[in-house]
């Protein structure tokens, strides 16, 4: 330590010993804030990526997914299913109709992958002329739309129903048509609210 020697008027002198510079104590202080600051960064990215791949919002519209969802029920999506993977057969989407920006979204049931052929007789689908039987009892369709006639879809395209299926502006109406895998915004897969229907969606 170094001394430093005063003057008293009248008086001896006296030494005071002066503390000498911690240099290391200074670097200790930056690298906790540095530490911090990484620390805080980290955790905003991670609920970032946790909302933007699990937790973006959507509302049904309308009574087309009854009994499955209802009228004004807020979902949730995942977007990250169709980011690693692609849409299967009975997935529950929300997807933009025709590629709007500015409406809302449509939320529906996949029926027919891209490639396949759909049609709609006697009340029940056939996907490449066999009959599709679905895990659940949905009503027996009385209007086939443009599925009375077979159905090519394309490389990109998916077939929507409402699984209110006598109550559902889907893709046997020209207003929805066949869904573009690039307009599908994710899968849905948890109802937030309201309260009294909240949890995981069932298939």
């Amino acid at each position: 330590m170094r001394k430093r020697k005063t003057k008293r008027q009248n008086g001896p002198v006296m030494e005071f010993a002066q503390p000498a510079a911690v240099p290391g104590k200074k670097r200790s202080v930056i690298r906790n804030i540095f530490l911090w600051t990484f620390e805080i960064l980290v955790v905003i990215l991670f609920a970032y990526v946790l909302v933007y791949f699990f937790g973006q919002s959507r509302t049904n519209i309308g009574q087309s997914m009854d009994v499955t969802l209802s009228g004004g029920d807020t979902v949730l999506l995942d977007v990250l299913a169709y980011q690693l993977g692609s849409p299967e057969r009975g997935d529950v989407i929300a997807f933009k109709p025709n590629g709007s920006t500015t409406g809302h979204s449509s939320i529906k049931r996949i029926i027919g992958l891209p490639g396949e052929t759909i049609q709609i007789k006697d009340g029940m689908i056939y996907i490449d002329g066999v009959v599709y039987l679905e895990k659940k009892s949905y009503p027996v369709i009385t209007n086939p739309g443009m599925a009375s006639e077979e159905i090519a879809l394309g490389d990109k395209e998916y077939f929507v129903l409402g699984d209110n299926r006598n109550n559902s502006e889907d893709s046997r109406f020209a207003d929805i048509g066949m869904v573009s895998s690039e307009y599908i915004e994710g899968k849905v897969w948890f109802v937030l609210s309201p309260a009294q229907h909240r949890g995981f969606l069932k298939d």
